[in-house]
């Protein structure tokens, strides 16, 4: 088991599976991005390689993340080879929603039902300013295809003031007649910027509040590692959460890893990459024990909680959040 020195067990990995997107969202990249070159991305059997080591070691969990997924070629072939992964036990998937509706029955077919859908706004005119794209319609043809095959669906909205918050109860109303979860998202400082981010002044209480003046709120339990703080509306199908990302009170009980589309392994969404495990892939010199021990001193190096991990980043300029995979 991958244990680190807070006695966490990590059982869970977000895997980006490329840093190419369709979207252009200003919380998230730069309008005019520099994508790695495509030898610098983990392949395939890299990462099969790499997914079976961790499986190996007790991680049954894998979130494919990219950019956006759907962006690399051969998606749903290398999901099918990841589902065969001894040990793997749940896959899930976020999307932008772009591409993803005519892969939703092969999807289905391999027992993918979970799906985060990123979509920060119900509006056509203010999705392509948000998004500098047009692609507003796809989305929603996406996001309704899924709920017509019984996906379980949550959509993450990032909340971002004076952007989008007049629309935070109109997210709340999509759970009335659907079961569908919505996730409101603290806005978080990963835009590949070098520009000061002095937080956020829609935190998880003020989102919360905003619901409770139009809408009872019933407490549900969260799940073991919940990063959200989830809720109901009383006689409403769907449910909806929180997600305290820059707030960062769930950091004690983390339970993942965060592997990026060039091999970079993150303990930690604030903090730097621990070590690149495509490099060591790549040395013929080191075995899969050589990974295997690698990972596990990353692990054991793993900060407490996210604001201990940001004081120790090396750099001004935080990531884009396309190139992390969140």
């Amino acid at each position: 088991m991958l244990q680190d020195a807070h006695d966490r067990i990590i059982n869970y990995v977000r895997l980006s599976v490329t840093d190419r997107c369709n979207l252009r969202c200003t919380y998230c990249m730069p309008e005019k991005m520099q994508f790695e070159q495509h030898g610098n991305i983990l392949s395939d059997e890299e990462i099969l390689r790499l997914m079976k080591l961790l499986a190996f070691d007790g991680v049954n969990k894998i979130r494919i993340t990219g950019g956006e997924p759907f962006m690399r070629p051969g998606l749903i072939l290398l999901l099918e080879k990841i589902k065969r992964i001894p040990g793997i036990t749940d896959i899930s998937i976020t999307t932008n929603g772009v591409l993803t509706k005519k892969y939703i029955p092969a999807l289905r077919n391999l027992g993918i039902r979970h799906i985060n859908l990123s979509l920060d706004t119900l509006q056509e005119q203010r999705f392509t300013q948000i998004t500098r794209r047009d692609k507003f319609h796809a989305v929603m043809d996406s996001f309704h295809t899924m709920l017509e095959h019984d996906m379980q669906v949550k959509v993450n909205m990032v909340v971002m003031e004076n952007v989008n918050t007049d629309e935070i109860i109109d997210f709340a109303r999509l759970t009335e007649q659907q079961n569908v979860g919505i996730r409101y998202i603290e806005e978080m400082p990963f835009n590949g910027q070098d520009k000061g981010f002095s937080g956020v002044s829609w935190d998880y209480h003020r989102i919360l509040a905003a619901i409770s003046e139009h809408y009872p709120l019933e407490k549900l339990q969260d799940a073991p590692h919940s990063t959200s703080v989830n809720y109901k509306i009383p006689g409403f199908q769907g449910a909806i959460g929180v997600i305290p990302a820059y707030s960062r009170t769930f950091c004690g009980t983390c339970n993942r890893l965060r592997i990026s589309a060039t091999g970079g392994l993150k303990t930690c969404l604030y903090g730097n990459s621990m070590l690149n495990v495509r490099d060591l892939m790549r040395n013929p010199e080191f075995t899969d024990m050589h990974i295997r021990n690698g990972i596990q001193g990353a692990v054991k190096e793993k900060y407490i909680d996210g604001r201990e991990a940001e004081k120790h980043y090396l750099t001004g300029i935080m990531e884009s959040m396309s190139l992390i995979g969140g």
